[in-house]
């Protein structure tokens, strides 16, 4: 018998199943059926396409059985699925490959019952059954193979691992419960319970198998002769799920309960789904999808290494539950099952990118999934929990989805300048309040709410009774939006890069403006140097004395910038364009100054306090402070 070592973030998770997360304790049984679900669904998919197993497996029928042992305070869990070797067994329990510990540890929130719940979505769903043991023996054989291996470990730091003996394939789970409060589960009320509340839409039969005392049913003769009845003690099986494929049964037939009882047992979530979709298709191509989507967005939305949501059936074979494209990477919270009737059982992943059933069926799934969530959005107060955990994957969805960019584009809601506080509004609405000569849908972005609200770039728009949508997600939305283009004809517009709305001047008065302050613009931009790309006076301000925008090239290349800075690759800042407001008394009072020192501190001052409006970092703010103080010091 070979001693290992738990990987470190193993340790880490023993630490917290076995010390911390003590509340929902029961979800234990429900991880460990679901793995042994996944092991049958393997080895059923196995026995059709692998050539080597065909023959041993033809007649083979997936199942899962229980036991428990009251007197011995022990449950044990067997499965004939496809079994684990020594590599397997390493691999699968020793480690987590996947979604990380380290994340999880992140995600816990301090509410035991909240994290115990993360649990399943993080994929490390086995470690849950040392809530309540205190020593568990995993013995396992893989279909197709002679050796047979048995794990065993008190979740502590190691585990050991040895060759054993077992007849048939599967895996067996033999778990010693801990305390007094454990061995509730070796119970068989308590078990029927748990798997009825989550498992009972596991496609596979659950027999509980146990021991009851029987009384022998004596005649009323025997009874008047004073006759004992004999006990004696049997073995009971006993069919405890109902072990069909839920999305194929009649929409007419299932309840809610029905829908969100297989969302949790897919999903190892305990919520119930914010929407359900449930659609069967004949025709051309014949194929079932059910579709959820959680309350609550998955907690590995944003990683590289997310886990699909969606599992593949062929005539009710499991397939694949790894393959990211069953549905675009936008829609990547959806959680559900897709079973097709037409194609190959011994599909291959690249067979499955390639394959123009499966390219209709997900196109005709967006579709579907798009308009019900348009549905949901005539709901303000559900969409907008909606919109709370899923608006950043919509966006992106604007970016990859071009065929379905338009419905889209109506599901995206946002902050803007005539929106109640607290309150989002569509492009939609946003058109209808509009005046009709406007055509176009303007625009700011930035990181902080507030700051973006009282932008100086705002003083025009507002004084024109123009509507500016908020944007203040400004990791995406730097990306995302320039790629828009137009929502029903009308372009969205940067107004950090575009010209300000048309105010009563002509373009006399303009030129006259520019020539009267055409000597103090080119002292400013002499002034700042670099700093700048150039100086104008402008007529989009009304209460600020200046505000910086960006030139109409920079701002074509500020998207593959920022997206060249998203990948770690150093670029540099453009340089703005510094606008002075000449009705300002700032800048009336600086136009006629001929002290330099003071044109210099003024000039560096409306830079960076203009920079400051708009939530930019300012270079130098030990230097800022000194010019401050100077012109503060000459004005007293």
């Amino acid at each position: 018998m070979a001693k290992h070592q738990f990987q470190t973030e193993v340790g880490q998770l023993l630490q917290l199943m076995t010390h911390s997360l003590y509340s929902n304790k029961e979800i234990f049984i429900r991880e460990l059926v679901s793995n042994s679900s996944d092991a049958i669904d393997k080895l059923n998919y196995l026995r059709l396409t692998d050539d080597n197993l065909k023959a041993d497996y033809a007649d083979w029928k997936g199942e899962i059985n229980i036991t428990f042992d009251e007197a011995d305070k022990s449950l044990t869990i067997i499965d004939n699925g496809v079994g684990m070797n020594e590599e397997d067994l390493i691999a699968s329990i020793g480690t987590i490959a996947k979604s990380g510990t380290k994340s999880f540890v992140e995600a816990l929130t301090g509410d035991a019952k909240k994290d115990s719940n993360l649990i399943g979505q993080f994929g490390v769903g086995f470690y849950s059954v040392f809530m309540v043991a205190s020593s568990v023996d995993v013995i396992s054989k893989k279909a197709g193979e002679e050796t047979a291996y048995k794990w065993t470990s008190t979740g502590t730091g190691e585990f050991d691992l040895a060759p054993c003996t077992k007849e048939s394939n599967g895996t067996v789970i033999y778990i010693k419960l801990k305390d007094e409060e454990a061995s509730e589960f070796a119970s068989k009320y308590r078990i029927k319970n748990i798997v009825g509340k989550y498992s009972n839409h596991i496609a596979y039969p659950i027999f509980l198998n146990y021991k009851e005392e029987v009384t022998e049913t004596l005649s009323e003769e025997d009874k008047k002769a004073g006759k004992e009845a004999v006990k004696s003690i049997e073995d009971k099986r006993e069919k405890i799920n109902e072990a069909t494929a839920l999305w194929m049964q009649p929409k007419a037939k299932l309840k809610d309960e029905d829908y969100n009882d297989f969302y949790k047992s897919i999903s190892h979530d305990s919520s119930e789904p914010m929407l359900t979709i449930h659609t069967k298709t004949e025709g051309v191509n014949e194929y079932t999808t059910l579709f959820y989507i959680p309350k609550i967005a998955p907690m590995d939305m944003y990683r590289a290494d997310f886990q699909s949501g969606v599992k593949l059936y062929v005539k009710r074979v499991f397939i694949t539950d790894s393959e990211k494209e069953l549905l675009p990477t936008y829609l990547r919270f959806v959680r559900g099952i897709i079973d097709s009737e037409d194609l190959p059982l011994n599909v291959s992943r690249e067979i499955l990118q390639e394959n123009r059933i499966l390219a209709n069926i997900k196109q005709s799934s967006v579709k579907k999934i798009l308009s019900e969530i348009k549905k949901l959005s005539k709901d303000e107060e559900k969409y907008a929990e909606f919109i709370a955990q899923y608006i950043r994957p919509l966006k992106e969805g604007v970016y990859q989805d071009h065929m379905n960019k338009e419905a889209i584009l109506d599901l995206l809601r946002y902050k803007s300048t005539k929106a109640e506080t607290g309150k989002l509004t569509s492009l939609e609405d946003y058109k209808h309040r509009a005046d009709t000569e406007q055509k176009a849908i303007f625009y700011i972005v930035g990181e902080n709410e507030k700051i973006l609200r009282s932008s100086p770039l705002l003083e025009s728009y507002n004084k024109n009774n123009i509507e500016v949508l908020i944007l203040d997600d400004k990791e995406i939305d730097e990306i995302i939006t320039p790629t828009m283009g137009a929502y029903k004809d009308w372009e969205f517009k940067d107004i950090t890069a575009c010209e300000p709305p048309k105010v009563e001047q002509s373009e006399e008065a303009k030129k006259e403006v520019e020539e009267k302050f055409q000597d103090i613009t080119k002292k400013i931009k002499d002034k700042l140097g670099d700093a700048v790309k150039d100086v104008k006076v402008t007529n989009r301000l009304s209460e600020s004395p200046s505000c910086v925008v960006k030139d109409v090239a920079d701002a074509q290349m500020a998207q593959m910038m920022q997206m060249m800075r998203a990948m770690g690759q150093e670029m540099p800042q453009s340089a703005p364009i510094l606008e002075i407001n000449p009705e300002h008394e700032i800048v009336k009072k600086l136009n006629g100054c001929a002290d330099e020192s003071t044109i210099e501190d003024v000039s560096w001052i409306l830079l960076d306090q203009a920079k400051l409006s708009e939530g930019m970092e300012i270079t130098d703010t030990v230097a800022f402070a000194k010019r401050l103080s100077r012109i503060t010091a000459k004005a007293l």
